[in-house]
């Protein structure tokens, strides 16, 4: 008789521990915006694909927005807690007087990931090559354009004097304005610029990321607010992407190629291989999260030779290195 309220009393501690542990295997949601699907995101695919966000107890939900404003917008109204997008657009908003600014925690590409391509093949090609000719560009204040024309500017080719420079066609009519016999010369992003080159459409002749340094071209960015209120998540997704960018350095192009097929369907397995080991081999994949000062000095001065700087905004307003630096550091 006396075992009874020991039972009882066990039976009682049991009752309170299983919601406790059920509720430790509860997921944490995370809305994610990326600007654009590409496979100069990998990192952030093998992440996704490999578990490692599941890993750290979070629900990544990704959606793709398709534009910086599109993006940003989200952002700030609320419709994503995270936002992939390039870090010029943190500067426009923090210039516009937002209360609440949007903060760099985790840089995902480290270059531009854009290639020049001609009708022609030209393997004897020239920058002044260019000189009088009709230049497809990109849309004029995001970070393609005046990470081109920075390239040009450093190559001794004036954008707006020395090329009939078109910025009219919306981004996702480029390629096909192009193929149309728009220009002479059009500024690609991959897969489009491969399978051009596999179609015949155009030739590759150089890369813009190889010529414009490193520069926080896209980077995981929050609302201050949020980053502040979600320490421990922030730190989670970051020691998520961080294991995606290790994993990423230490397999080969057509391991990751495999891993992120599942996000670009539609891409055949070898075109894809081809792209991220182009990527992979001119280092526009981001070894680790860390967006250090002299990139932020680097993207500035992008800006400004674009004429599209609207202030100057010191490295550590609107960059955060404290979560990466500490996940690098376990």
């Amino acid at each position: 008789m006396k075992k009874r309220p020991i039972l009882v009393m066990v039976a009682f501690v049991c009752m309170l521990i299983f919601p406790l542990a059920a509720c430790s295997n509860t997921s944490t949601t995370i809305q994610v915006a990326e600007v654009t699907r590409s496979i100069f995101y990998a990192p952030q695919y093998v992440a996704l694909e490999k578990g490692f966000f599941a890993d750290e107890g979070l629900d990544v939900e990704l959606k793709t927005t398709w534009g910086g404003d599109k993006t940003m917008t989200t952002l700030i109204s609320g419709g994503a807690d995270v936002a992939l997008v390039g870090s010029e657009t943190s500067i426009y908003v923090y210039s516009q007087g937002a209360t609440d600014p949007v903060i760099n925690f985790a840089q995902l590409t480290q270059t531009d990931g854009t290639f020049l391509i001609a009708r022609e093949r030209k393997p004897n090609f020239k920058w002044e090559d260019l000189k009088g000719s009709t230049f497809l560009g990109q849309r004029k204040g995001g970070m393609p354009q005046m990470s081109g024309e920075y390239v040009l500017k450093q190559k001794g080719v004036d954008p707006h004097n020395d090329l009939d420079l078109i910025q009219s066609i919306e981004f996702a009519n480029i390629p096909n304005a192009f193929a149309s016999g728009t220009g002479d010369y059009v500024q690609l992003f991959e897969p489009t610029a491969s399978i051009f080159e596999k179609e015949g459409k155009g030739h590759i002749i150089a890369s813009f990321g190889e010529e414009s340094g490193h520069l926080p071209y896209t980077s995981f960015m929050a609302k201050e607010s949020y980053l502040e209120e979600n320490k421990e998540d922030m730190k989670k997704f970051t020691r998520a992407l961080y294991k995606a960018q290790t994993w990423v350095q230490e397999h080969s192009a057509k391991e990751i190629a495999e891993v992120i097929h599942p996000y670009f369907e539609d891409t055949e397995l070898e075109l894809l291989e081809t792209v991220v080991e182009r990527y992979k081999s001119q280092g526009s994949f981001a070894t680790d999260p860390i967006l250090d000062e002299e990139e932020w000095n680097n993207l500035k001065n992008v800006m400004d030779a674009a004429g599209e700087l609207p202030k100057d905004v010191n490295h550590n307003t609107l960059v955060n290195t404290e979560i990466a630096t500490k996940v690098i550091q376990e």
